[in-house]
Parts: structure tokens; sequence; C-alpha cells
């Protein structure tokens, strides 16, 4: 779908490559609307759009709350018009902890907001895209959703469960007007473990070579919109992704030795 003159929703928006979704949206011609939590972020966004917040508007939503989202389509539409699309970015991690000692408060959270909440989101917006003469649905899954990465399992698991809704509602809607796209990031410098309140937790300060490898939100977030408007059924979004898609097609059992090996170096003990 191409996005010049389409209104397309965006959660997370308020920073890392949700913020950046919204200005390279906005910089191509579509009018958006931004979601998330945190008011402060959201007004940053607005902030840096500049010229262009003309077409912006914001809404703060707490993603689990599925009464909010549910009646995020009217005010969407009572603002702009319509509805031609969204992109599901909005998540979090929890700390880098092994199953056995993370609490269920944490694990429900994840849940709720990393697949549930794009679960609200894609069945509160899905009837009003079905409408349009145009629709689609961006979903952001995660390498860590087809490779699982130590420490981040039940993070991996709500991306998996992403990944594989997604794909099934490619499936249903292949005759509609909808078209839908799963994404898979790999490493990108966003600030998601500070948002998600685990900042350093089991975790050392990466090298700066180690950051250099990183996507940047905005690369990511070209790569993202590139692969909707192209109409994509997956978009693996860095280098690490694509060579560990393909490792992971070819060996996983490597493949994961490999993450974990990597993931050592990284994780206190």
């Amino acid at each position: 779908m191409k996005v010049l003159d389409k209104v397309v929703v965006v959660t997370g928006a308020g920073g890392g490559i949700g913020r950046e979704l919204v200005l390279t949206l906005l910089s191509r011609g579509a009018r958006v609307a931004a979601v998330d939590i945190n008011e402060d972020a959201l007004e940053e966004t607005v902030k840096q759009a500049g010229e262009k917040a003309g077409k912006l508007s914001t809404y703060i939503v707490n993603l689990t709350d599925r009464e909010a989202v549910e009646a995020l389509p009217e005010q969407v539409i009572a603002y702009h018009g319509a509805v031609d699309g969204i992109v599901n970015n909005a998540g979090i991690i929890h700390p880098f902890t092994n199953i056995n000692d993370l609490d269920y408060d944490k694990i429900m959270l994840v849940m709720d907001i990393n697949f549930y909440g794009t679960l609200y989101m894609t069945k509160a917006f899905l009837p009003y895209l079905l409408e349009r003469p145009v629709g689609h649905i961006t979903n952001i899954s995660s390498m860590g959703g087809f490779l699982p990465v130590p420490g981040q399992a039940i993070y991996g698991a709500s991306k998996a469960a992403v990944k594989l809704m997604t794909e099934g509602l490619y499936a249903e809607l292949k005759d509609t007007n909808v078209n839908v796209t799963v994404v898979f990031p790999g490493g990108v410098g966003t600030d998601i473990m500070r948002n998600s309140g685990v900042e350093g937790a089991g975790m050392t300060n990466a090298s700066e070579q180690d950051l250099s490898q990183l996507l940047t939100p905005k690369e990511a977030a070209e790569i993202i919109i590139n692969g909707m408007e192209n109409n994509q059924y997956r978009v693996l979004a860095g280098k690490d992704s694509k060579i560990m898609d393909t490792l992971y097609r070819l060996s996983p059992k490597r493949a994961v030795g490999i993450i974990a090996k990597q993931m050592k170096k990284l994780i206190n003990h």
C-alpha cells in the first residue's frame, strides 16, 4: 500500500522505531495517528514532526486496555476521516532472566503488551480496513520471534505469537483488499530497555563496536515502510536478522548455540 495520502496508525509512537515510523510516514505524504502510553513522549514526536504536525494526531492509550483500544478507530476516523493502515510497533522486553526466575506479573505484562496489544489493535481496526479500497496491517515481531534468545524467552514467545498470528492473518486476508506484513527486526539502537523499566537488568555495557552494528531507528523505519509500500509478506530488518533467519532454517540447533554464546558475553552471571 503506497502511503501517500493514506491514514496510518502507529503504536509505540513516542520514541525509537515508532517515532521514526511516524516521521517517515509524514515525509512520504501520509497522515498519521500516533499512539503511545507516554504523553510527554508523544509531545516530543509532534515537536520533531515540525511543519508536518498538521497531518499528525496523538492518542494516549494503554494497549492492554481492550476497551480503550476498541474506542480508538472511531477517534481516528473522527479526526482524519478514514483509516487505511496500522503499524503495530509497541512492545517491551523483560529483565534478562531465565524463565525459572521470572515472576508471573512481568510475564503477563510482556504478553499483554506485545501479543494482546497487537491482537486488540488488529481486531479493532480490521473491520474498518476491510471497507477501504486498499488497507494494510504491519505487525512488528522480532528476530527473537523465530530464534530463541537466552534470558528473553518470554519476550521471544510473545513475538513468536505475533509472528504466527500475522502469518495466519495474511492467509485469511489474501483474497481481500487488506495486505499483511510481518517484520523481524534484528538489533536496533533504541531505548527499549529503559522504556521497559529494565535498563541494565543483567546486561553489561555494550561496546562501541557492538553499538555500531545496530540499525538506527530511522534505518529500521525506512525498511519497515518500504515493506509496507511493497506489500511484502516478510521483512527482515538488519543484517543480523537476515543471517540468523537463513542459519536457523539450515540448522536450528547451531543457530541457537551461536546466540547463546553471544549472550554469555553480554549477560552478567
